[in-house]
């Protein structure tokens, strides 16, 4: 320091002395950041740097980084930087004048806020969250401008400081924290280490702790998509979820009209562990980390995916109403929404085998998307792929309706239980027709929505109807006349009604194609839908079968016994067989009680006993 120089001493620019008590108290639970702070403003300093050094021609040469180092004995944590540096004029304009105006209404509007960290970065408040940890904070810096003198600036956490030339040598600046008593945790290089990882792990400039540089300088997002392999995506995922399996597919964004934007999203395998209901991505702002909670800017039925997101427009230090109101987020969410809609048809569009375990594990979520985006919905909705029942194969819908238009244009025939609907599939498959499996929660109303996008296509679960391909045209009761055959139908629909005595049941007669059935129960889709709406919502009753249909198969050797039995005077094994047809329509669609289950299966034991040894 030159002989005649001298130490200037003042107060820091803020109307008032609250701003210290607020960094320290209100910031305290996320006081990390200031970490972040420190390391990007030396990032700033270098890039200016970089930019004088390209207009004017400086032609530097230095090796460009940032040095964090620790002092366990001084209990001191240092950021330096080789960037742009300060004049002891700049640092009265940029250190000294804390740039907000009416201090005290800024006391009053932020004093209740739940989210702390919207604070750091407003009003010039950045450099200033080095005392959420330190009680005395230098700065040491070199202007890059020719014969400027080095300056030394003092605070010890009030608003006053003294500022004098000094010796440093090299340009660039030095930021030396005397940390508090209760802060000593920050000289523990491991915990620095992780620090940096989560908030500075991407910036462009080397940063090195003890040393070694710990941070990744050229992210994925900031390379163009066409140089970037498969493998380096997948080991780009590595590093941001390293216990996940791969992703199922990825989307590179690089977009700078009509906003900047880049990132790379992955959507994950789904687990049982995976929390669908929570933001996964990681917000970036030129490449320093700024959040992992930002459900803002994704739509919501994209929830699961992951990645990274670089906003460069928008603020470092962005706040939750910041995002919920801000127009650049609803159009980043559309974009996000457009590419990934786009990647999906890509993928259906190309080897199907291979896109089915894809889709298995992301259908929810795009049918989801579907019902809320009309965007979303337009661009997948010739690409959805539905299994189809009984087989090892998967259609659209447009291939269904197309391969469906001779035998029941424009319907739709599905099952939502293949198990407990498996006797109705059995007819399906025997007539050669397809039927859709649609068994996940979101397929009810899922259903709805198709059909209220296109009204000529409709809906219709197996056991709803007996369609006219699964029935002959005319009832074939191997008897003579027409007469006599709707006489004897009319004889087995009285008898069972008689017989059953169930509220609400009503009886008829068809002659299946397949006689391998003796009877099903049938209940309209409308009806049926109208009930189980009105069970979601609490009205329903716990009988959902309050009117249904028994339909006897006129071709079942079984059914025709029945009158036989009648004719013979044996009322008590013609009751006893009807009983076991119905209790068989009965079972795909609800659960017995513990006394009709013991009643059903002493019958079948007698049916069995009395039966088995006829012939």
């Amino acid at each position: 320091m030159s002989d005649n120089a001298k130490m200037e001493k003042g107060q820091i620019s803020i109307h008032t002395e609250n701003i210290f008590p607020i960094i320290k108290k209100w910031l305290y639970s996320e006081k990390e950041i200031f970490l972040r702070e420190l390391v990007s403003n030396a990032v700033d300093a270098i890039h200016k740097l970089q930019h004088i050094n390209l207009i004017e021609g400086l032609q530097l040469a230095d090796e460009y980084a940032i040095d964090i180092t620790v002092d366990k004995d001084a209990g001191t944590l240092t950021i330096k930087d080789n960037g742009i540096g300060m004049t002891g004029d700049e640092v009265r304009k940029y250190i000294n004048q804390v740039a907000f105006s009416s201090a005290e209404e800024f006391v009053e509007k932020f004093k209740d806020l739940e989210d702390k960290n919207q604070i750091i970065g407003h009003f010039g408040l950045g450099f200033y969250s080095s005392f959420m940890v330190a009680d005395r904070v230098e700065i040491f810096t070199r202007s890059y401008q020719k014969d400027a003198p080095a300056v030394h600036w003092v605070c010890q956490g009030s608003t006053d400081y003294s500022l004098e030339e000094c010796d440093k040598e090299a340009r660039g600046t030095e930021v030396v924290l005397h940390l508090t008593d209760d802060e000593k945790e920050f000289l523990e290089p491991a915990h620095i280490r992780e620090i940096l990882k989560r908030f500075c792990n991407f910036l462009p400039v080397p940063i090195r702790l003890a040393g070694d540089v710990v941070n990744d300088r050229n992210p994925l997002w900031t390379r163009s998509a066409s140089e970037v392999k498969d493998e380096d995506y997948l080991e780009f995922y590595k590093k941001l979820y390293p216990l996940a399996d791969d992703p199922l597919f990825w989307i590179h964004l690089n977009i700078d009209y009509p906003f900047n934007l880049k990132g790379v999203l992955y959507f994950p395998k789904l687990t049982t562990e995976f929390d669908v209901a929570k933001s996964h991505i990681k917000l970036f702002c030129n490449q320093v980390f700024v959040s992992d909670n930002c459900p803002e800017l994704i739509p919501e039925f994209l929830n699961p995916l992951q990645g990274c997101l670089d906003a460069p427009d928008l603020p470092l230090n962005v706040s939750r109403s910041y995002l919920q109101n801000e127009p650049q987020v609803r159009k980043i969410r559309e974009v996000i929404s457009s590419r990934v809609a786009s990647k999906i048809a890509d993928l259906a569009k190309g080897d199907r085998e291979s896109f089915i375990p894809v889709w298995d594990n992301i259908h929810t979520f795009v049918k989801y998307g579907m019902m809320r985006d009309d965007k979303f919905n337009d661009k997948l909705k010739d690409h959805l792929i539905f299994r189809m029942a009984g087989k090892d194969a998967y259609t659209t819908l447009p291939e269904y309706l197309e391969r469906a238009a001779e035998k029941h244009a424009d319907k739709v025939f599905y099952t939502n239980n293949e198990a407990a609907q498996s006797t109705y599939l059995k007819l399906f498959a025997n007539q050669g027709m397809d039927v859709l499996v649609l068994d996940s929660l979101i397929d009810s109303h899922f259903i709805q929505f198709l059909e209220m996008k296109d009204s000529k296509v409709t809906f219709q679960r197996v056991d709803s109807d007996l369609t006219e391909n699964l029935i002959e045209e005319d009832s074939k009761i191997q008897l003579a006349g027409k007469d006599e055959r709707k006489e004897r139908s009319e004889l087995l629909r009285k008898a069972f009604e008689d017989s059953l005595k169930v509220d609400g049941l009503s009886v008829r007669v068809e002659s299946f194609k397949d006689d391998s059935v003796p009877g099903m129960v049938i209940l309209s889709e409308q009806t049926r839908r109208l009930q189980e709406m009105t069970k979601m919502m609490g009205k329903g009753d716990e009988d959902m079968f309050g009117g249904h249909t028994l339909c006897l198969n006129a071709k079942s050797p079984v059914v025709d016994t029945i009158l036989d039995l009648k004719e013979q005077g044996n009322d008590d094994d013609a009751a006893m067989l009807m009983e076991q047809i119905y209790d068989l329509s009965m079972l795909p669609h609800c659960a017995f009680d513990k006394d009709r289950m013991a009643a059903f299966l002493e019958r079948s034991n007698r049916i069995l006993c009395k039966f088995g040894t006829l012939g």
